[in-house]
């Protein structure tokens, strides 16, 4: 599986593996990271359409919570893999560059990572998932 599918099945639940990074809408199942809650959930139509967004704030700062460390998900690409239980290491996300399409210098780790976190920001976005304003270019 994808490092973004894994992203979008721990905010989004399992219905979300299956999303390809490229494009394409994924469909929010009911479901959220265990231990954690969306609060009013979404649910997937039969056709596997999403029948509401999904808030990624409250996702993932119930994860940060549970995860009992201070991870500033809000700007940084590892602390969100972190709080997410994904392998946040340079490989993974040279690999998360890879399928977000980053033609930048994978070297340069730290604008790597900054690109990261926006791209995936506007992926979420994209797919159902309800980001902070702050968030998005």
């Amino acid at each position: 599986m994808s490092i973004f599918g894994k992203i979008m099945g721990a905010i989004f639940g399992s219905k979300a593996d299956a999303a390809p990074a490229g494009g394409g809408a994924a469909a929010p199942a009911g479901g959220s990271p265990a231990g954690t809650s969306s609060g009013g959930g979404a649910t997937a139509t039969a056709t596997g359409a999403p029948a509401a967004t999904v808030d990624v704030a409250p996702i993932l700062d119930k994860a940060v919570a549970a995860k009992g460390e201070k991870l500033a998900w809000r700007t940084s690409i590892v602390d969100l893999m972190k709080a997410l239980d994904l392998d946040s290491s340079l490989a993974a996300r040279k690999e998360l560059a890879g399928e977000l399409h980053y033609t930048g210098d994978t070297n340069d780790s730290a604008t790597m990572n900054v690109w990261l976190h926006k791209a995936l920001m506007k992926k979420l976005s994209e797919n159902g998932g309800k980001v902070p304003a702050d968030l998005l270019d």
